[in-house]
């Protein structure tokens, strides 16, 4: 069953949870899912994501009412029809309020109760037919279906092949999003692909890609990686510059010196080739390379830094 309101253009609050060497990378994504970012926690926005698809979303509620205060908002969910259908009301706990404002947990489940007593319906706390949320965003108050997102990332980290320097899957989920913010219609290629790490996340959320890399070893772990979670995605070996098909995004996790034998001169050719085959490449990496990017014709749009204690990633986006 699908509710509806009087809204001509419906909106969407998302909730975010990251930590501080996160937020670089979750603004960075933010800008790529939604073209704007928020300094608070949480995020207005017309563009409806499935929450599960980022690693920092934590909550969606598609609005359905909203007023100044709570008593607005009491008011216009009496006129709320569930067709005999139960629900439960969940007050938020993210929100932009100062720390000296906050709604605590007591008075959350006073007003959950309070709002309960003016919906025309039975109210179930176990198992209700209907999700509804309260949050508080710019000084407004806003009432809608609610939605909380599940850590699809954390279930693939259970992978049977792993690499010390992979990306953590929370990371490769983000530059999923960032490389593919809209799945529909966009081919996308991850040609130095490793065990895979990257492309079980654009898989998982239904984005078309293809691995390849060069070395057997690695691409038989990518392969086997992928299967163990039921995706069906290609994963050829060979060099990138012998790729002749056309991608709308590639996605470069730059060989790393530490821990490869890849010359400068080799990690250039990897750009040219990116720009060759693809219009949008997203480049990772943990040396600063601008000057080697735009050597190979790309132009630098967006960037990011993904940290981890002392060491770091970044997130550079190109066209």
């Amino acid at each position: 069953m699908r509710l509806t309101n009087d809204k001509q253009q419906s909106e969407f609050i998302y909730t975010y949870t990251c930590q501080e060497d996160e937020v670089s990378l979750c603004h960075l994504e933010m800008r790529a899912l939604f073209g704007t970012e928020s300094l608070t926690p949480v995020l207005k926005s017309p563009i409806e994501i499935a929450p599960d698809r980022s690693p920092f979303i934590k909550e969606r509620i598609e609005v359905m009412y909203e007023g100044n205060d709570l008593p607005d908002i009491l008011k216009q969910v009496e006129h709320l029809e569930l067709f005999g259908a139960s629900f439960k009301v969940m007050m938020v706990k993210i929100n932009d309020l100062d720390p000296e404002e906050q709604i605590h947990f007591k008075n959350r489940r006073a007003i959950e109760r309070e709002m309960g007593m003016h919906i025309n319906g039975e109210a179930d706390m176990l198992n209700p037919d209907h999700l509804f949320g309260l949050i508080t965003m710019d000084g407004r108050w806003y009432f809608g279906k609610y939605v909380k997102a599940e850590a699809m990332w954390l279930r693939h980290m259970k992978k049977p092949r792993n690499y010390s320097i992979a990306l953590s899957t929370r990371v490769a989920r983000a530059v999923a999003n960032i490389a593919v913010p809209v799945p529909f219609g966009v081919k996308a290629i991850d040609p130095c692909c490793g065990i895979g790490t990257v492309l079980v996340e654009a898989l998982s959320m239904g984005i078309q890609i293809d691995g390849r890399d060069i070395n057997p070893f690695i691409v038989q772990g990518a392969r086997q990686n992928i299967e163990h979670f039921g995706f069906a995605g290609e994963v050829t070996l060979g060099d990138i510059a012998d790729i002749d098909t056309s991608y709308d995004v590639a996605v470069i996790d730059m060989p790393y010196n530490l821990f490869s034998t890849t010359t400068p001169e080799e990690q250039f050719t990897i750009l040219k080739e990116a720009r060759r085959i693809a219009g949008k490449v997203v480049v990772i990496t943990i040396e600063t390379i601008d000057e080697m990017i735009a050597n190979a014709g790309l132009t630098i749009t967006d960037r990011g830094v993904a940290k981890k204690g002392n060491f770091s990633r970044q997130i550079i986006v190109c066209k």
